[in-house]
């Protein structure tokens, strides 16, 4: 009878230790560490970054860096990172959320190439040396979904900015941090060159609901170059501009939690050939918004092609906006009738202040500006249905596009490798 009990036991405790979670199943440790028991040991080989960068450095693709946290490029000096070079941030939300941070007057020299790009993604991420050596640009573990993990890419300059004063607080940093001020009235002002870059599963949230974006350009100037961008599964805004007039080429955001481009602060640059592929939680393609000051300028964004979602919105524009978009082709988005409202373009007015028609009227006067917006519309779904408020007059249903981005710019990203690309 003792044999059998013990028999029992020795079954029962098995199938216990079977039944239970390997600790280490969701953890993933920095190169050279080893999990056990869900916790890392060993020395890491990534090379760990802590402290703001205070003079001119240069990171390097035989490393990978790791942000121990918020760290910031201050003013006068230059970080150049080069071709090929993965960065990773720690895990971190609150104040302690990781980003990096190009303060006013500081610069960033990050430019990969199309066989060599440069990779802003999570500690949890294995993606290593050898696969970018191999041109191998896939997470291996990670899906395209995977969002939060890190913060994101911040730049913030000293051009001109409609906001409560000439220069603010970018979103997320503590006013204590000088080093999150930007605006100011230099247009040309430069912040350095970002090329081939992709910005990977970030999007920590800081504090009551707002998180950083992928790309975050606040009062960034005209000097600055960026071309070549992609921003893979952020868990708020693809890219937000805040202000400033940087013009940005060949950007591609797949999977955006929040908004995939949005437009504050009137933005006076152009953006230029750029794909969104909507996500599940993507809310607009586009959100754009008009000033928030006295200054006043217009963004010009063309030549885009947007793949929608279930839940997405093809654009809200509103407060005031100002601009000119122009051959744009959108597909895939859901019948608004069938949605509540999703998939449509609309013009929201602000709700009360001294001019609450100013969205329509921006609209009517040429202000605000749509020319060639091509759509694939869902079957027996009207145009005016889709783009609202006087906008279907700028639109035109088809079934083959001839207008939109030009695919062959993104041969080297993640999305391309996923075969994501195929429908543009």
């Amino acid at each position: 009878m003792k044999k059998v009990f013990y028999l029992l036991l020795s079954l029962g405790l098995i199938l216990q230790s079977c039944n239970q979670k390997d600790k280490c199943d969701d953890t993933v440790c920095p190169n050279g560490q080893v999990c056990v028991d869900g916790i890392c040991q060993g020395t890491t080989t990534n090379v760990i970054v802590t402290t703001n960068i205070t003079s001119n450095t240069t990171w390097t693709r035989n490393n990978v860096y790791e942000l121990g946290g918020r760290i910031t490029v201050e003013n006068g000096i230059t970080l150049t990172i080069e071709p090929g070079t993965i960065i990773k941030g720690q895990t971190g939300t609150g104040s302690n959320a990781t980003a990096l941070l190009i303060a006013r007057g500081g610069k960033l020299i990050a430019e990969g190439t199309e066989t060599s790009p440069i990779i802003f993604t999570s500690v949890a991420d294995e993606i290593s040396i050898e696969d970018v050596n191999g041109k191998n640009f896939k997470s291996p573990n990670l899906t395209p979904e995977t969002s939060g993990l890190w913060g994101g890419l911040i730049i913030l300059g000293s051009a001109p900015i409609s906001a409560s004063a000439n220069e603010i607080q970018i979103e997320g940093i503590p006013t204590t941090d000088m080093n999150g001020l930007y605006g100011g009235s230099i247009a040309n002002d430069n912040s350095g060159i970002i090329k081939y870059v992709s910005i990977r599963h970030g999007g920590a949230n800081i504090g009551n609901g707002n998180e950083i974006n992928g790309l975050t350009l606040g009062g960034v100037g005209n000097g600055t170059i960026i071309e070549n961008v992609e921003i893979v599964g952020n868990q708020d805004d693809g890219v937000e501009f805040f202000g400033g007039t940087v013009n940005v080429k060949n950007l591609l955001v797949w999977n955006s939690g929040d908004d995939a481009v949005d437009v504050d602060q009137s933005w006076g640059g152009t953006l230029d050939n750029f794909i969104v592929i909507c996500g599940q939680a993507t809310d607009h393609a586009l959100e754009i918004d008009g000033p928030e000051g006295l200054y006043l300028s217009s963004q010009v964004v063309k030549n885009g092609s947007i793949k929608g979602n279930p839940s997405t919105e093809l654009g809200d524009f509103r407060s005031c906006p100002r601009g000119s978009y122009e051959n744009i082709f959108f597909f895939n988005f859901p019948d608004p009738a069938t949605t509540s409202g999703r998939g449509d373009l609309s013009i929201s007015n602000p709700t009360g202040g001294s001019n609450p028609t100013c969205s329509t009227d921006n609209l009517l006067s040429g202000v605000l500006t749509f020319s060639n917006l091509q759509v694939i519309l869902p079957s027996n779904v009207l145009l005016t249905s889709v783009f609202k408020d006087g906008t279907s007059n700028s639109a035109t249903s088809v079934t083959t596009r001839t207008v939109g981005a030009t695919r062959i710019n993104y041969n080297w990203t993640w999305a391309e490798q996923a075969n994501e690309l195929s429908e543009f």
